[in-house]
């Protein structure tokens, strides 16, 4: 197994979350949310986000609104509804917890290997 495959996994397990995250401080164009996302090292293409955004949109997470550009055709906005910030409320509370349990078991193998490195 490839470390790379595991880290892509990893990163596509929590890209969900991280989408509704960016959505929910206000409207936000996808090539925004890519840029985002590209920055934050959350690798994502256009072919794996707006698959993804319309799942979401049809879960009725999130909504989108059409805004006229000055610089080329309409751009779409997305929105999170009332149930999508109830979702990403959820998928927070459930992210902190894994968040602490991961630390503890990686604070305990570090411990551990301390002691054994030590002795």
């Amino acid at each position: 197994m490839k470390v790379e495959n595991a880290q892509v996994q990893m990163r596509k397990g929590i890209l969900e979350f991280c989408i509704l995250h960016v959505i929910s401080r206000g409207e936000v164009y996808a090539s925004d949310m890519l840029d985002e996302l590209t920055s934050a090292r959350i690798m994502v293409v256009e072919g794996t986000l707006y698959p993804l955004l319309t799942r979401l949109k049809n879960a009725g997470l999130l909504d989108y609104k059409w805004v006229e550009s000055s610089s080329g055709p309409p751009r779409k906005y997305y929105v999170l509804t009332d149930e999508g910030r109830e979702f990403l409320e959820a998928m927070q509370s459930t992210w902190l917890g894994l968040a602490d349990s991961v630390q503890m078991i990686i604070k305990k193998t570090e411990a551990t290997a301390d002691t054994t490195k030590n002795a």
